[in-house]
């Protein structure tokens, strides 16, 4: 009971940080409930940079980790050569946590230029912050009292940010012409990139299908990705809003803090078909297809 605490406390506070920063996610959820049905999260995802940091393990393995003691089992992985990332998807027994999407850069496959920009803008972890090995190793443990696991909840949460100081402004369009995904990951760090409506589970009669979930967010006035990923009747159909944007800390030439205007999320959509298994029985497509990913990838580009 204590690990699945510090699950559901965590995630609902990331959850509620998400929704705070990305209005077009706040803005399903009323048009849903209003409607009668239930906003429940198909997957959250994550970014990653597969580099040695100071102040935490490399790429995916840092994010799994912590995944990994709160009861999550890894069921998938994914490699998308083209943008030079490779990613894992894990799940949970739990029925009503989502599925959680980790992808990492692979940094060394950059050109060598943009690589150093993008080590030496991470190589100072950021004042109060550290990675919580200690608080995974007590989940692991399943020895919390109530209180200690919203405590642990927290602070797991708290991981969810940019641990490095603000890259400096210089360097963020110049990585951001290599990959986007770079750019966005400086910025970022481990922040959730975004969560996912499941389709399935809405319960909303006027919206029976992801298309028609689409036409409806559109006709509402939120914006939305042009197209859908995926043909009707596939396996896993997907699609977005378009990515919230604000401004983020960067360090000036002089060494003091600014902002820069960026993106940061978007609120995806995930519509799964049944598929038979070995034994005959059907059951949810849980995967993910990388022709589909490498589109939604695409969501947080600036410029």
């Amino acid at each position: 009971m204590s690990v699945r605490l510090v699950m559901s406390h965590m995630m609902d506070l990331l959850w509620e940080r998400y929704r705070r920063d990305v209005a077009y996610a706040q803005r399903y959820v009323e048009l849903v409930e209003s409607a009668g049905g239930r906003a429940v999260n198909d997957h959250v995802a994550f970014r990653s940079l597969n580099v040695e940091l100071p102040m935490q393990p490399a790429g995916v393995e840092a994010t799994r980790q912590l995944f990994l003691a709160l009861g999550y089992v890894q069921r998938g992985a994914y490699e998308f050569p083209d943008a030079n990332l490779t990613a894992v998807h894990l799940e949970h027994d739990e029925p009503d946590m989502p599925r959680v999407f980790i992808s990492q850069l692979e940094v060394d496959r950059l050109p060598k230029d943009v690589a150093s920009l993008v080590r030496d803008a991470i190589c100072k972890t950021r004042a109060a912050w550290e990675y919580p090995a200690d608080v995974i190793a007590k989940v692991r443990s399943c020895k919390l009292s109530e209180g200690e696991a919203r405590s642990a909840g927290e602070r797991l949460a708290a991981y969810f940010t940019r641990p490095w100081c603000p890259p400096p402004r210089a360097i963020i369009p110049a990585v951001n012409e290599v990959s986007q995904y770079a750019a966005w990951t400086l910025l970022h760090g481990n922040a959730v990139n975004h969560f996912t409506a499941s389709i399935n589970n809405q319960n909303v009669a006027d919206w029976d299908d992801i298309a028609a979930t689409v036409a409806g967010l559109r006709a509402a006035g939120v914006p939305m990705k042009d197209s859908i990923e995926g043909e009707p009747g596939s396996k896993l159909r997907q699609s977005s809003t378009k990515a919230s944007q604000g401004e983020f800390e960067v360090t000036e030439d002089d060494g003091q803090i600014g902002l820069i205007p960026w993106t940061y999320a978007y609120y995806e959509l995930a519509e799964r078909e049944y598929i038979t298994q070995e034994d005959g029985t059907l059951a949810l497509f849980n995967g993910f297809l990388g022709a589909q990913t490498k589109g939604l990838f695409e969501m947080t580009r600036m410029g």
